[in-house]
Order: C-alpha cells, then structure tokens, then sequence
C-alpha cells in the first residue's frame, strides 16, 4: 500500500484501536494524540460509523483526521456528568427494540432516546420485541404502547427473532441504510441481526434471573454490512442522560407536542404552569399520555440540576 492518505468508515471500536474500512481493505488504527485534544467533551472521541481519514503504516496505521459527521446519537457520559459519550455516527435511521417484560424497558428511557434522535433528525422505528410472548395481560399493555407511540408519530413494528414475526419488515428497512441497533441489555438486538443475517456472529446472552435484566454480551458497538448497507450493534444502554438539549427546544422533540405548541395561549409557553397551555389540557383530557409528558418534566429537571 503506497497511498499517503485514504479515507474509510470506522467499523469497530475498542477505546484504543479501531477498524476502518478502506478501498484496500480493513486497518487496525490508533488515533493521534491531538484528536483527543480539541475541546470535544467526550468519552470517546472516533465512533463507529465515522469517516475518517488514515495515514497507513506497515504495523499500525493512524487515524489522522475525522470528516465532518451529519449527525450522531450522544447521550451523558455515565457518573461524568459534563460529559459526552456518542454511541455512532453518520446515521441514516435508528431501530429502537423495546421490551415489556424479560426485561422491562423503561418507558422513560425510551423517550430520551427518541428525544434526542428528533434532535439530531434520525428517523426511528419501534421495535416491539419479544412479541411472541405478549399474551393475556402483556397484550393489553402493548396495545396500549402502540397507541401512545402511534400517536406520538413513530412507527411501531412487533418483532419476534423466534417465530420470525417483523423480521422480514425489518430486513426490508435496512437496504441502502446506515441503520442504529439500540436497546437496553437483553432485549434481543445481537438475536435480530443474527436473524436478518446468519452470516454475522454476534454472541448472545442469557436474561439475569435475579434482575430480568440482559447480561451484557455486546461490550464495543461494531458495523456490519449487509444488503447494501450498513447495521450497528451496540452495547446494551441502561441509562440514556441527554446532553446539549436545549430547554427552550425540548418540547420540538416530543413531536405530538409539538403540534399542539401553535395553540398555547403563549408564543413561549413551556408547557409547565402557564395558563391556556393547549398541552396541558391534551394531557389532562388523554389526547397526549402523561407518561410523555411525566419524561418531558424530568429531562428538564435533570438539566436544572446539571447546570447548579
């Protein structure tokens, strides 16, 4: 290899090496010191999915420049709170697997990262996981998922890796895309790729009896290829802290809210205690679930805490 200087995509992560994948095949790189070095507040400054550009070498080539990235999903860096810590790069859509049970998946964690994903204009769809078990009373509860993030305006799609249900759907979606695998532990996201892609060996885990948690099985977020695009797989995410969102803009991220905006007696409502709030009265009569509106408080108090 006689190139100086060639471009590629990261396609895994360890913290120190990383793999890009160049015209030439795939080098194992370190990073300059000086990328570390230029104010980005973040826990891991080369993430999978960015465009890079590479000084080969014979035993160890160098990432020498990151290209500018179009968006990325970044969340607070856990127990650093003035902290970044991004998940992946250059993103044309994410998949979010939501679990009801075996393990739970909290309804608030599902709405930051779906803030923050409307925050950087990444498309998501809904994964409603482990479907061939949502039975008796789950299927109640389900329904009731589906009519709260209907109506929020996300697609929603049950999904079972066992009997095959919305696999093929998924697999349709991916074609052509950069798509983002997200989820907390166990909720099957190694179980779906290795579904639309038996070729990809990823390591599966089993669900923690004491906790009904996911016992982490994916520890770096990797990209893979398949049907001329890309999929992630990225570790399990218990906690989803947002970080450079603006209190003033939160509510243009909670997009039935946002509708309803235009009709608040205020041009600057915050949609807490002001009187005539189209909001508030969409959560007091159920056109809006107030487990949204319960997530949209508690972002903005976590960002009033954050800022004392």
């Amino acid at each position: 290899m006689t190139e100086s200087r060639i471009e590629g995509i990261v396609t895994s992560s360890t913290g120190s090496w990383y793999e890009v994948a160049t015209e030439y095949g795939k080098l194992n790189c370190r990073i300059r010191g000086r990328l570390r070095l230029k104010g980005v507040r973040s826990t891991n400054p080369v993430v999978v999915g960015d465009r890079v550009v590479v000084e080969p070498d014979e035993e160890s080539s160098v990432i020498r420049e990151i290209l500018p990235r179009r968006n990325y999903v970044i969340r607070r860096a856990s127990n650093l709170s003035k902290e970044s810590h991004i998940i992946a790069a250059n993103i044309d859509q994410a998949l979010l697997i939501v679990t009801l049970h075996s393990p739970s998946t909290p309804r608030e964690f599902v709405d930051r990262f779906l803030v923050t994903c409307e925050a950087y204009k990444i498309p998501v769809t809904i994964l409603l996981g482990k479907a061939d078990t949502l039975v008796g009373e789950y299927e109640a509860e389900a329904t009731e998922f589906e009519r709260i993030y209907g109506d929020a305006g996300y697609r929603i799609v049950r999904l079972s890796s066992i009997s095959g249900l919305g696999v093929a759907e998924v697999k349709a979606m991916l074609k052509g895309c950069t798509t983002l695998v997200a989820g907390n532990s166990g909720v099957g996201k190694s179980t779906l790729i290795g579904s639309i892609d038996p070729t990809i060996q990823i390591r599966t885990g089993e669900i923690s009896e004491s906790h009904h948690k996911g016992k982490h099985t994916t520890t770096f977020s990797t990209m893979y290829p398949t049907d001329d695009g890309y999929i992630i797989d990225t570790p399990g995410i218990k906690g989803f802290g947002l970080i450079d969102i603006n209190d003033n803009e939160l509510c243009h991220y909670f997009p039935e809210m946002m509708r309803l905006a235009p009709e608040c007696r205020f041009y600057n409502c915050t949609h807490i205690h002001e009187p005539g709030c189209a909001v508030r009265t969409a959560v007091e009569q159920g056109k809006v679930a107030w487990s949204r509106y319960e997530s949209y408080l508690k972002i903005l108090d976590e960002d009033d805490k954050y800022r004392k």
